[in-house]
């Protein structure tokens, strides 16, 4: 597979040999299907030994440690960590505003297909699935789960085919998704997150509730954060194609001030909702941004 990555316009060689090393694991109790090579926070009797505990009436017979009875005169209980496998799904925004590019090297829409795709390889790579699912106001288009390189093909096919448009409705579209995905797993939301919070944070709200592990993406520009220093810049309201010519002078301070609001705004609302937040302009290397997940 290695030796075909270049063929991907958002998964390069060049990546994909940085991301080898990087595991992405979860919190929160998933579903239990296949063994897989993550261990779970309950226990159950895989192969891998956790940890021994005094025998209570009732445990079952068969998992005393006779070893430990022949030497100690003690009856005690071999615990085990349960393994599972993680289904990853991955909510990519591809509404209009996501094209916007300025103190970028890149368009957030491009960004988001760099992240999705290495967020992804790095899953399989690791022996998990993961699934791709594109929204704007509602869910456009879903791919079929992958967990061998031979299957992520079509996911990584697929990212190279969006065309951002359309308005964003990330509350409605994440509600959506909520009744869409079946058992808990871990959902990786990737957005400019370009709506009031309070709705975005219904939504990402919902996948929380319904037992999911989830990371929210913040993609933004670097402009939309900090803003130029000074001059005239036009101003182009993506979704509704509105432009105004400001003198960046008049209103910077201003600005900086509300967005300092809304990026804590949105950091604590989806700390409060149970959620992983981590923000990423797009002038961070994929894996120094997979790397915040990582080790977040």
């Amino acid at each position: 597979m290695a030796t075909k990555l270049d063929t991907y316009k958002y998964l390069p060689s060049s990546t994909a040999d940085h991301l080898g090393n990087l595991q992405i694991g979860v919190t929160k109790r998933m579903d239990v299907g296949l063994q897989g090579r993550h261990r779970s926070s309950t226990f159950g009797s895989s192969v891998e030994f956790a940890e021994y505990r005094e025998y209570i009436q009732g445990d079952p017979i068969e998992r005393i440690d006779w070893n430990v009875y022949a030497r100690t005169d003690k009856y005690v209980i071999r615990r085990f960590h349960d393994e599972v496998n993680i289904r990853a799904n991955v909510l990519l925004d591809t509404s209009e505003s996501m094209s916007f590019q300025n103190m970028g090297s890149m368009s957030k829409m491009d960004y988001g297909c760099h992240l999705a795709a290495a967020l992804m390889y790095v899953m399989v790579n690791q022996g998990d699935s993961t699934s791709l699912v594109t929204f704007d106001d509602d869910l456009r288009k879903t791919y079929e789960p992958a967990a061998t390189f031979g299957a992520l093909r079509p996911l990584l096919q697929g990212l190279e085919q969006i065309k951002p448009a359309g308005e964003s409705n990330i509350q409605q579209a994440l509600s959506k998704a909520t009744e869409f995905i079946r058992g808990r797993s871990l959902v990786v939301v990737i957005s400019d997150l370009l709506q009031d919070p309070r709705e975005t944070l219904k939504g990402i709200g919902s996948l929380c509730y319904a037992g999911h592990d989830v990371t929210v993406f913040h993609v933004l520009d670097p402009a939309e954060i900090r803003l130029p220093q000074e001059g005239l810049i036009e101003v182009e309201f993506l979704e509704t194609h509105d432009k105004m010519n400001v003198d960046i002078g008049d209103f910077r301070d201003l600005y900086l001030q509300r967005i300092r609001e809304y990026l804590d705004d949105v950091r604590i609302g989806c700390t409060n909702e149970g959620a992983n937040y981590l923000l990423v302009d797009t002038s961070m290397d994929i894996h120094d941004a997979l790397l915040k997940r990582a080790t977040s």
